[in-house]
């Protein structure tokens, strides 16, 4: 009896279209991909967690998914948005991102939290609650 080889592409289209981000799209509970052309006009106002990042970094890997859910958990209240360190350079030199993952917390354009390294869940929740408006 004969196997054929499984079919690499079941389902891979739907599945590579699910993970990525949208490049300067704001979809409900999606984080935004940013880089340096629109990190500005993305960040200037409200509320911003972006996660800096690069594909082959192993503990970014682990937050990338915890930033989905913060960005479904905090729609309408805060925008979370993605850049990748290794091909946007300029926003990365300008914040001074020595490692990743580093996630900033920006606030009408300004930084005003930083955390670097792989964190829990709760940890970045703590970080934005002390940001986010009373009743938000």
């Amino acid at each position: 009896m004969t196997r054929s080889a499984p079919d690499r592409n079941l389902g891979g289209d739907f599945a590579g279209r699910a993970g990525r981000v949208q490049t300067g799209v704001r979809l409900m509970g999606k984080a935004v991909e940013l880089t340096d052309g629109n990190f500005a006009s993305e960040t200037d106002t409200g509320l911003v967690l972006v996660d800096f990042w690069a594909p082959w970094c192993g503990p970014c890997r682990l937050v990338g998914p915890v930033m989905e859910e913060l960005a479904a958990d905090y729609a309408g209240k805060v925008k979370v948005g993605k850049l990748n360190v290794d091909d946007n350079l300029l926003v990365a030199k300008e914040y001074r991102v020595m490692s990743i993952p580093t996630v900033m917390l920006f606030k009408d354009g300004k930084p005003v939290e930083v955390m670097v390294g792989v964190q829990p869940k709760s940890a970045y929740q703590a970080r934005v609650n002390k940001h986010v408006p009373v009743g938000a």
